[in-house]
């Protein structure tokens, strides 16, 4: 297995992509967003970051955070936020499904990848970038036809605060397949 190699910057932006494991898609009940958002303010509370953008997929999320000056550690945010969720459905969610839920009993699987990809933000217009393609995913897999249309991304924020319209990136049909690549 090979040695990865990491780059930590204190106060830097990063893009992060963070797997079920063997892709299962946990994330497609409304009570597993609402756990997955709680373990994340329960890690702010205690390593506080700043998110850019996040979108929740079915079996992966993408994040694009900016870390506090004097801190690089996002490894451990990142560790603490898959133990904290794990432990949330463990003990609060009855209605898993029984093959997960059992599993999870004996400690035979664990809920997400081991590792995690990041990438290290450099300038404004990379930030930009990640930032569109974060929104963009799930028109990108062909989960909805509009940005708008899909509900656990912070897409949502950024209308509100008036950053991007509505019908931000029209709809999968009038955009070319390697948006955002």
């Amino acid at each position: 297995m090979p040695n990865y190699r990491r780059a930590y910057t204190e106060g830097g932006t990063y893009f992060f992509t963070l797997v079920t494991h063997q892709r299962t898609p946990i994330f497609t009940e409304n009570v597993f967003i609402t756990e997955l958002k709680n373990a994340v303010k329960e890690v702010k509370l205690h390593s506080p970051f700043d998110v850019k953008a996040w979108v929740v997929l079915p079996d992966y999320m993408h994040f694009v955070w900016s870390l506090p000056p004097g801190d690089s550690n996002y490894s451990k945010r990142i560790g603490k936020i898959k133990v904290e969720f794990t432990k949330r459905i463990k003990a609060g969610v009855n209605n898993l499904n029984p093959q997960i839920q059992s599993k999870l009993n004996k400690r035979e699987s664990n809920i997400w990848q081991r590792r995690f990809w990041e990438h290290e933000i450099r300038n404004q217009s990379d930030l930009q970038k990640n930032v569109d393609y974060v929104h963009y995913n799930p028109v990108k897999h062909g989960l909805v036809k509009n940005v708008v249309d899909w509900p656990y991304s912070t897409f949502h924020k950024y209308v509100r605060t008036g950053v991007y319209h509505k019908s931000w990136a029209g709809s999968a049909d009038t955009l070319s397949q390697s948006f955002g690549e």
